[in-house]
């Protein structure tokens, strides 16, 4: 190589630490982006079912370009969005075959995970998501569901059956219930939560954790499939 080349490689080269804060800099801003997507569903800034383009993206939720369509290409593989070359971005609409086979396929994860949960968990553990849940179940006996008990509700939820996939120790099915939670959220969207519904919810939860802090794995199971097949009947409105 001529000394001329060796200056110009030189002058183009770029050092690994840049490189590497620049590929961490790029993954930050597509994860920042595949969270305002969903946050624009979740909050119904996008319709279920719309169709928009790229730009239309960038102007209602001020994500630049690049990372938003590294974003949209990950929301594609998940089931989320369906992408239209030259054309735009269909978002998933949630319908009765999708609550089927969401409720299905976290009730074959979950049986295996609440099953581990209530042999290899820590009684403490199960005893704190038991006392909050018949504290949240006696103050929605005695005043009622609002904003506020909703949202405790839901974030209560979440965490117990996070609790139960994250005592599998598996990334796996980890990066698969955070999907089917995605999936869980579109569906419920348009679910109005009542008083009797969030206390049959709670109800079924004891149950489970009751089961569990009695380390009965079958009858944990057995409660947990109660619970979906329930809940897919509330989603449904059966």
């Amino acid at each position: 190589m001529s000394q001329a080349r060796r200056k110009r490689a030189q002058l183009v080269r770029v050092p690994a630490a840049v490189r590497a804060d620049s590929e961490g800099s790029t993954r930050q801003l597509s994860e920042i982006a595949y969270g305002a997507i969903l946050q624009g569903l979740f909050e119904r800034k996008i319709p279920c079912g719309a169709f928009l383009t790229q730009n239309d993206l960038v102007k209602l939720l001020g994500v630049p370009i690049q990372p938003l369509r590294d974003a949209l290409r990950v929301l594609e593989s998940e089931g989320v969005v369906f992408i239209q070359p030259r054309s735009g971005i269909q978002f998933l609409k949630p319908d009765m075959e999708l609550a089927r086979s969401t409720y299905q396929f976290r009730s074959i994860i979950e049986r295996e995970a609440v099953r581990h949960f209530a042999e290899t968990s820590p009684l403490d553990l199960m005893e704190s998501l038991m006392l909050e849940h018949a504290t949240l179940l006696r103050s929605i006996n005695s005043d009622g569901l609002d904003a506020k008990r909703s949202g405790h509700l839901e974030g209560l939820d979440q965490r117990l059956h996070a609790a139960f996939i994250a005592s599998l120790s598996n990334p796996l099915i980890e990066t698969t219930a955070a999907r089917l939670k995605n999936y869980v959220t579109l569906i419920r969207m348009d679910r109005l939560r009542t008083a009797p519904l969030a206390i049959r919810t709670l109800r079924e939860h004891i149950e489970i954790l009751d089961a569990c802090r009695r380390r009965d794995a079958d009858s944990a199971e057995a409660a947990l499939a109660n619970h979906f097949n329930a809940a897919l009947y509330r989603v449904l409105g059966l």
